[in-house]
């Protein structure tokens, strides 16, 4: 075993990489591998074990947002002291089989490493941590030994709902979760495609949290197929949980052709579709033999990237009117800020033309169906007295693309039940996302909201934050110490 105080000048950063393209792009299997734990030893050597650890840190932009004890479960991965690690993990990490596989990482950018060397490789100790604890044993129902004689509802089943109930549930409050599809996991069961995150990993965590005690109500819609006087009435609080829905749409000329969809939709088909849900009720949507088009260059864009592929799509092309960021830092985010880099996703090593600065101006099509867009290079400039800067078309620049499918992925605008909202009496800010007061409250007494109904669109690491902050604010509403 090397010598710790070296590590992170003799060992060099190593990832597990992906299965074999060919292989991959054949099935929906996860497509990360992982390292072995001498492999993690050796990475975990490379913690500097920092006086500041930056990717501890609690600031909105830097380090983890849900603040995990890194240098302290690196060390004990080190010492190959594995249940200890899991216990420091999970002070801090609900549910770190999700963010050990999905979270981007924002403790890495901040990682003192990171300065000028590959920063240590966080995520995958974490995920590592967690597997083995699952392999060995160690993680196991904790379910409360007293009962306070409280009740919540959490509607919503995501990432944030998810952490929101667990918090509450382990204070001893009687915890309903109400999801409108039929399983629980909301995004991470339905949005995140399953070469990134199998649903077997939502599963277990699942089927631990109903042992634990939560009582999950899913197939109900709140609103639809039961009233929030219903809840209000059997409830002490609720959690407004239910993500962002709303999709930004593109409304230009020929948005009304057949074969331009909403990525969320095109995405959720297949994870129903690799469940065996009954999708026989729903539009069939499929890239197969289809030249693909997605407007939208972000995570959700490259889900359906990789989806197309799986599917047998002839091409794939993604569109991005924002610039091409730079392969590097620049110093417009500098260490230990998340920097505004050029990212290049599995799916996008399978096979696919990215473009950016590109704006989608017109649809085209024949027979009512999709066959072109329409569009042009633009470049960002600030016209007078403007505040934020505009695309401005490129001259001479236009161009079309042949296209069977058109993808939406351009982000979303509003949690998407907003006629739910008014009953309950739950205001709105201006961007269309519910107002949140001091301590995760809305304008409507007793209820309370987390993740992306009022932060918008973010990650999931950041929607499980926000589920704590809301259970600690439905227990001081309570009288009830959640911890």
């Amino acid at each position: 075993m090397r010598h710790r105080e070296r590590g992170f000048v003799d060992i060099p950063r190593q990832d597990p990489g992906y299965r074999p393209v060919e292989e991959r792009k054949s099935d929906y299997r996860e497509v990360e591998q992982m390292l072995t734990d001498q492999q993690l030893n050796d990475q975990a050597a490379r913690c500097m074990d920092c006086g500041i650890p930056f990717c501890q840190s609690a600031a909105s932009s830097v380090g983890c947002p849900v603040v995990n004890a890194i240098p302290e479960f690196n060390d004990q991965v080190y010492h190959g002291q594995w249940e200890e690690a899991l216990a420091l993990l999970q002070e801090g990490s609900s549910f770190p089989e999700f963010t050990g596989r999905i979270c981007p990482a924002p403790c890495e950018a901040s990682c003192v490493v990171g300065i000028n060397r590959e920063p240590v490789a966080i995520r995958q100790i974490e995920l590592t941590i967690i597997e083995n604890a699952f392999k060995r044993g160690y993680v196991k129902p904790r379910i409360p030994q007293h009962r306070v004689g409280k009740r919540v509802a959490v509607i919503g089943s995501g990432p944030a709902g998810l952490a929101a109930a667990n918090r509450l549930n382990q204070a001893g409050i009687d915890v309903v979760v109400y999801e409108r599809d039929l399983y629980p996991g909301g995004m991470l069961r339905y949005g995140i495609p399953d070469f990134k995150l199998e649903k077997w990993v939502v599963e277990r965590r699942v089927d631990i949290l109903k042992q634990e005690g939560i009582v999950f109500e899913t197939a109900v819609e709140v609103g639809r197929d039961i009233s929030h006087d219903y809840i209000r009435k059997r409830f002490d609080a609720i959690v407004l949980a239910g993500g962002a829905r709303q999709p930004r749409d593109l409304p230009i000329e020929g948005r009304e052709l057949d074969g331009i969809e909403f990525a969320m939709d095109f995405l959720t088909l297949q994870n129903m579709r690799n469940g065996g849900e009954d999708i026989s009720d729903l539009k069939p949507l499929s890239a197969k033999g289809k030249h693909v088009v997605v407007v939208g260059g972000g995570d959700t864009g490259s889900d359906c990237v990789g989806t197309s592929i799986r599917q047998g799509a002839l091409s794939v092309m993604q569109f991005e009117i924002m610039p091409k960021p730079p392969a590097t830092r620049p110093d417009s985010t500098p260490w230990p800020e998340w920097p505004n880099k050029m990212r290049t996703s599995s799916s996008h090593l399978e096979g696919c033309e990215r473009r950016w600065s590109i704006n989608t101006k017109r649809f085209e099509g024949a027979n009512g169906k999709i066959t072109r867009l329409h569009c042009c290079e633009v470049k960002w400039a600030f016209p007078e007295g403007a505040a934020r800067p505009v695309p401005e078309e490129v001259e001479g620049s236009g161009f079309v693309v042949d296209a069977d499918l058109v993808l939406l992925a351009m982000g979303f605008v509003g949690p998407g039940c907003k006629a739910l909202l008014d009953d309950m009496d739950v205001a709105l800010n201006g961007r269309g996302f519910i107002n949140r007061h001091a301590g995760n409250a809305t304008s409507a007494e007793g209820i309370f909201v987390a993740g992306d109904m009022t932060d918008g669109p973010s990650l999931v690491v950041r929607a499980m934050q926000d589920g704590k902050n809301a259970a600690k604010a439905v227990g001081d509403y309570l009288g009830v110490r959640v911890g």
